[in-house]
């Protein structure tokens, strides 16, 4: 399979990280833009750049084989998202011209809300800022004849244990299906797109297994042997994610449901 040769990767924060790492055990030459000088990190070409700005792009190869935009914003409010996906990806593809792009995005396009599935063919007619933030960014991103949109669902891992404190915390469970992908299968999703021949302009990246909040945060607790929480009410709400595409396109998750995921990350039992 072919792979990108000269990589950028604009956000190489804990996903663009482990996507470097993953290029340049593949034989690539990888510069990763950070927006404060960092020394080399595991061989990997580290560059200051402001996707704000501008700064540091004169620096970067003109034409590389493949830029991933991974970037995320130091704010969540409206403003911080513009700025940065759609000014930013605006800015950088005015700097540089590179062969490929991929974009990472976000299922928050999608607006469905009753448990529905949603797949690449799903209208995204986002209601949320960030969604509707994304769409336009992906806009952009079209215009470019070779470019791919990854819609990540929630990404988790080491140092991601949001769900796990609520979980601990005996927060009321909902009834809401819940989507996510592990840090490393989000790495290796982009890995596997820059060694496609040819893709779509849109995947969709999570695991093999949506499953509503309350039983993910009933399986924590009593993996670490605290005592049932209070039974989930309500009707069911949030949408069932739909990784197809991206599995026949010959992708594997590392981590296919939560438990797979979540269980190194647990503490002790009764701890």
């Amino acid at each position: 399979m072919a792979s990108a040769r000269n990589l950028v990767v604009a956000g190489a924060g804990d996903v663009g990280m482990r996507l470097a790492r993953l290029r340049m055990a593949a034989g690539d030459e990888v510069i990763a833009l950070r927006r404060r000088d960092v020394p080399a990190i595991d061989g990997v070409r580290m560059q200051r750049a402001d996707l704000a700005t501008g700064e540091g792009f004169a620096r970067l190869p003109r034409r590389p084989d493949a830029l991933v935009f991974c970037a995320t914003p130091d704010e969540r409010n409206e403003a911080a998202y513009r700025r940065l996906f759609v000014d930013g990806l605006r800015r950088v593809l005015d700097g540089i011209d590179p062969l490929r792009v991929f974009f990472v995005s976000s299922t928050a396009v999608y607006a469905e809300d009753a448990g529905e599935w949603v797949d690449e063919a799903t209208p995204a007619v986002a209601e949320t800022f960030n969604g509707r933030i994304l769409l336009e960014a992906e806009a952009e991103l079209a215009m470019h004849p070779q470019s791919t949109a990854l819609r990540l669902s929630g990404i988790y891992g080491p140092g991601r244990d949001y769900l796990l404190r609520r979980a601990r915390s005996g927060e009321a469970n909902r009834r809401q299906w819940s989507n996510r992908i592990h840090v490393d299968d989000a790495a290796s999703a982009l890995s596997h797109l820059l060694d496609l021949h040819a893709h779509a302009p849109c995947y969709l990246g999570s695991d093999d297994a949506p499953t509503l909040e309350c039983e993910v945060m009933a399986w924590v607790r009593d993996r670490e042997g605290l005592p049932a929480g209070s039974p989930a009410t309500g009707a069911e709400s949030g949408r069932r994610v739909s990784n197809a595409s991206l599995r026949r396109s010959g992708w594997v998750p590392a981590h296919p449901d939560f438990r797979s995921g979540y269980l190194p990350l647990l503490a002790r039992p009764g701890v």
